[in-house]
This record gives C-alpha cells, structure tokens and sequence, in this order.
C-alpha cells in the first residue's frame, strides 16, 4: 500500500512539472488530459478519489479507536503505537495524493485557458491590422472603423493583463511544486524514521516473548 502511494505521488510530481516546464512532453500530456476528461475518463476518474477517501477515512477511522482505546487504558502498547504511526503516515500519503490531482486539475484548466486567451489576442490583432489597412473611404466610415479599432484595443489590453494574471498563477504553482517536493523529501524520512521504530518494537516484542516463555518454562520445572 505504501509503495504504491509513494508511487503515486512521484508519478504526479513528474506529471506536475511536465506541464510547468515547456518540454516536448508538455503538449503530450495536455492531449492526453482532455482525453481523460471526456467519455468515461471523469467518472473512473471520480471512482477513483472516492475510493482513496474511503479509505482514507478508514485509517482516521482505526487511528480514532487506537487513541480511544489509549485514553480508556492510560498507555499506548506497542502494538498500538506501531499500527497508529501506520494508520497516520497512509493517511498522510492519501490526503498527498489527493491534494497532487487537485493541483493537476487546476493547472491543466489554466494552460487551457491560457492558450484560448493567446489564440483570441491573435485573431483580435489580425482584425485589427485588417482595419488599420483598410483606412480608406468617406469621412464617416473612417469614424466608424477608429472607434472599432479603439474598442479592439481596449480588449486587447484586457486580454494581456489576463494573460499576466494567467502567467502569475502559473509561477505561484511553479512554487508550490517546490515546496511539495521539500514535503515529499520530509515524508521520505519520517517514513524510514518510523521504519526503524517499527523495528525497534518488534524486537523489544520478541524479547518480551522471549521473557515470558522463560518465566513460564521455569514455573512448569
């Protein structure tokens, strides 16, 4: 479960900075994301986070009744600490995994609509050209066509400051990568810290194992 959600998240990671970065593989992937988001590809997509939220609220689930049973108790047994670090580090991951789609969404809409935005300024200049050229005729066309053209640039304008908003977004995600390949780096050593620990309890329980057996072999001799 574990190896798979690592590889999930290191899936889109890449997947992320593929469509930040301007690559041969960039136009690629933005195909095959509208592909996906046609047909059948949003309800497997759909069943697919419904099913990682489903168990994701199993393991905050089984996390809630370890710590019950702690609080009834007043201490956490081993057994208990290890499946609560496994419960907390899978759910960590999922909510990882789920937050990453989020983001993929988000920055695919974006550069969509960042290319309609560029295609809309050149079919708006090219028309604006073919006016400007055209200036010839009475007095009252001319009038006509400047206040046209007027109101073409005004759009225009309008379109590159949604341009320059659409660029912003796309550098604050470019950030954001960043910070989550730092988280990412930080899971990765919690996961090998609790590792460790993990192993640390299986061998105090086999000592205590091992204690207990020699109590009861001395108390059958």
């Amino acid at each position: 479960m574990l190896q798979l959600l690592y590889t999930a998240i290191f899936g889109e990671m890449l997947l992320i900075l593929t469509l930040v970065f301007k690559t041969p593989l960039r136009k690629l992937v933005i195909v095959s994301l509208d592909r996906v988001k046609r047909g059948r590809g949003p309800i497997v997509v759909t069943t697919v986070g419904a099913t990682l939220i489903v168990v994701l609220s199993s393991s905050l689930y089984s996390m809630a009744k370890i710590q019950q049973r702690t609080v009834e108790a007043g201490v956490l047994n081993p057994t208990d600490q290890v499946l609560m670090s496994k419960h907390m580090l899978e759910a960590s991951l999922m909510g990882f995994v789920l937050f990453l789609s989020l983001m993929i969404d988000r920055l695919h809409h974006y550069i969509r609509e960042l290319r309609l935005l560029r295609k809309t300024m050149e079919a708006v200049k090219k028309q604006t050209r073919s006016f400007e050229d055209g200036k010839n005729g009475s007095t009252e066309e001319q009038k006509a066509l400047t206040e046209e053209i007027t109101t073409l640039k005004s759009k225009v304008k309008k379109l590159e400051s949604e341009c320059e908003a659409k660029g912003t977004k796309e550098k604050t995600l470019e950030t954001e990568v960043e910070a989550l390949k730092k988280q990412s780096e930080g899971f990765l050593m919690e996961y090998d810290r609790l590792l460790e620990d993990n192993q640390n309890l299986r061998s105090q329980l086999e000592a205590i194992d091992q204690s207990s057996s020699h109590l009861d072999n001395k108390k059958s001799t």
